[in-house]
């Protein structure tokens, strides 16, 4: 079939913006306008593409169409760089990453490249990421999911690896006679969110049960780790951010049941090359060799 640019631009504000007169106002068109784009592109596929709820999501059908609008996007942007007439700004790359490697390594990795790309970091628990990648919400993804999605190709980047710590106060306090399981049961952890499982798998692992200690949520990883060095509750933290510890009273779990975990991470992106997406993929490749495990 024939796709027409200004109907997927509309389909894609939609879902970007979460109601039609968000995107309308974005695209500066009447909501009219956008709507008669929308029912002309679902007329052509003939398939319902978007859930009309608050925010509007796209519908199954609606998925893989997401996902060529923004293919679309991502091509007709970076022509627009390198034809000076067209008065474009910078391209966009849509990058899914988990949020322990934003606050870590991937900031630093993607500076050099921040001068001709525009990057919207969309954080997610690295177990997921790959789920923006399938809806067509990102181009590409840091993910733990080694089984390419869909259209996309993937590469192995290296490992994090995560240790369980707690403050000094926190383990005299709970863990004087060592971290068995019935110390383990009772004293608090911290989690990121609902999705974070390095904590109670951990936990499962020493023979308790994943619902016995009391949790504490803190779902940022910079806040996380503070929580852990204010004797909050143990957790599990990446070694590279142990690198931004000087001065700070916090002890690997003394004997513990609870061992280092490692993390694998893989590269996914769209199997489409454009100039900035490329670039940002070389720089993260370049960010993961020089910090992550291998």
């Amino acid at each position: 079939m024939d796709w027409d640019l200004a109907q997927l631009r509309a389909f894609a504000a939609i879902v970007d913006h979460g109601t039609l007169d968000a995107a309308a106002t974005a695209l500066h068109l009447t909501p009219s306008a956008v709507s008669q784009r929308l029912k002309a592109l679902e007329k052509s596929v003939g398939a319902v593409l978007l859930r009309r709820s608050r925010p509007a999501v796209p519908t199954q059908a609606g998925q893989p169409v997401l996902r060529l609008a923004r293919q679309l996007a991502a091509l007709t942007s970076d022509a627009g760089v390198v034809l000076p007439s067209t008065g474009s700004g910078l391209p966009e790359v849509r990058l899914a990453v988990n949020a322990d490697s934003l606050a870590t390594w991937t900031l630093p990795a993607l500076a050099p490249v921040a001068h001709e790309v525009r990057i919207t970091f969309l954080r997610e628990d690295q177990d997921h990421t790959a789920e923006l990648l399938r809806d067509g919400t990102a181009m590409a993804a840091i993910t733990s999911q080694r089984l390419p999605v869909q259209g996309c190709t993937v590469e192995p980047l290296g490992a994090m690896r995560y240790r369980p710590v707690a403050s000094a106060e926190f383990v005299a306090r709970w863990f004087a006679d060592g971290v068995s399981p019935s110390a383990l049961a009772v004293a608090p952890v911290v989690v990121f969110d609902t999705r974070d499982l390095l904590q109670t798998d951990r936990l499962v692992e020493a023979g308790v049960p994943s619902d016995a200690p009391p949790v504490h949520t803190v779902p940022a990883s910079t806040q996380f780790s503070e929580a852990v060095r204010h004797g909050y509750g143990w957790g599990m933290l990446p070694d590279l951010e142990n690198r931004t510890w000087p001065g700070v009273d916090l002890a690997a779990l003394p004997g513990s049941a609870l061992r280092p975990f490692d993390v694998a991470l893989f590269w996914q992106q769209w199997a489409l090359h454009t100039e900035s997406l490329d670039a940002v993929a070389d720089a993260v490749r370049a960010g993961a060799a020089r910090s992550l495990r291998r």
